[in-house]
């Protein structure tokens, strides 16, 4: 049987190089590809990369802007990046994106305490930006 209850099934980044990116969220993050060849090989709009079982991130050419025809104006929406997406992670894979980030020099905040989301207080976030500018937060709840 089919649970249709609300879930958030995918989130659309506007990137400079999806290649690239593709390889920062893989190898930064920790986030699985998925159509990455087929991207290369020109058989896909985009390569997206995995967060868990039910939701991706898109990995949205910049230079597509034109194509978002759905709504008048969605195609203003490149360059207005959302203010920032929030991963929640087990505790282990919390400390292991950090000390990556880190590896990478990537600049991260201080840590936060007792922030507030979806499930009540958070143990420990950061936040951290890919190399298009997007802004994440990583935290985990004990």
């Amino acid at each position: 049987m089919t649970d249709n209850t609300p879930r958030l099934d995918h989130v659309v980044l506007w990137v400079r190089d999806p290649v690239a990116a593709a390889d920062f969220y893989e190898k930064a993050v920790g986030l699985e590809t998925i159509r990455l060849t087929e991207f290369a090989a020109g058989e896909v709009p985009f390569p997206s990369v995995r967060v868990n079982d039910e939701t991706i991130l898109d990995l949205m050419p910049l230079t597509f802007a034109e194509r978002m025809t759905m709504l008048p104006g969605a195609a203003d929406s490149a360059g207005h990046p959302a203010n920032h997406v929030c991963l929640s992670l087990p505790r282990g894979d919390f400390d292991t994106l950090l000390s990556r980030l880190e590896e990478r020099s990537v600049p991260v905040s201080d840590l936060s305490y007792d922030s507030f989301g979806a499930r009540g207080k958070a143990t420990r976030s950061f936040y951290f930006r890919d190399p298009d500018g997007n802004v994440f937060e990583a935290r985990h709840y004990d």
